[in-house]
């Protein structure tokens, strides 16, 4: 299925290559969009206490050795029966604080938005995404495959398909779904090299957009269903970036 597919991508989205990718260069020197630029805004946090009394622990392996798609147990990072009695809000700003740093994104949202996630991941798995660099583009292809997402270049991917290395990754944690109408959410920057933290949250913010926004919506359907009628155009002008 996702060799079929790779060559349905190739074939529909063989423009992208000449027409929106940007020749390759170093990730770091690229302008970034207005909002992107408001991520460089937040810094490392020092509260170490907080992070502390809701059970949260960074060991030396906090920033290496990740694999993709090898669940990192939620009850590896924090201490889940310490964070019951606390508030949802007291919760997700600590995991959101604590993930700061190079390689690593922390996010959260409502049980009912990731179950409307859940259920149109499964009917429309695969996706696209242009990442504005410099003058141009270069586009992610996003499996979405609940509890993870995986993010990897759409050259990449054309070239070797399954077997193409994701740069970013995202799981999502549901054991506070029921009890708190909260799910945490953990973005790993799998090559620093390929992309910056700033991207990697835009990218998971963005993707997220378009499979929860039922105007987005109807373009990953698109995408997933009637290949042959995607234009790359229509993503561009729903993201409001320019058509080169």
């Amino acid at each position: 299925m996702l060799q079929r597919l790779s060559s349905r991508i190739s074939k529909t989205l063989s423009h992208v290559s000449s027409a929106y990718v940007v020749p390759k260069h170093s990730f770091t020197a690229f302008s970034s969009q207005p909002n992107l630029q408001k991520l460089q805004q937040r810094v490392i946090p020092g509260d170490f206490v907080r992070w502390g009394s809701l059970g949260f622990c960074r060991t030396s392996s906090f920033a290496t050795g990740f694999s993709p798609l090898q669940h990192k147990p939620l009850d590896s990072i924090m201490d889940i029966q310490r964070v019951k009695d606390r508030s949802p809000e007291d919760i997700a700003s600590a995991w959101d604080d604590y993930h700061l740093g190079r390689g690593h994104i922390g996010a959260s949202m409502k049980a009912k938005l990731y179950y409307l996630l859940e259920q149109r991941a499964a009917d429309c798995r695969y996706f696209v995404i242009p990442l504005w660099r410099g003058s141009g583009y270069t586009t992610m292809f996003a499996q979405v495959q609940i509890p993870h997402i995986l993010f990897t270049g759409l050259e990449d991917y054309k070239a070797r398909g399954t077997q193409s290395a994701p740069y970013f990754t995202v799981s999502y944690y549901n054991e506070f779904a029921e009890s708190k109408d909260l799910v945490l959410i953990r973005g790993d920057v799998v090559f620093t090299s390929k992309i910056s933290d700033k991207e990697a949250k835009w990218l998971l913010e963005t993707t997220q957009s378009f499979y929860l926004n039922d105007v987005r919506y109807k373009l990953v359907e698109r995408f997933n269903k009637e290949t042959h009628n995607f234009e790359f155009k229509d993503l561009l002008q729903a993201l409001d970036m320019p058509i080169l």
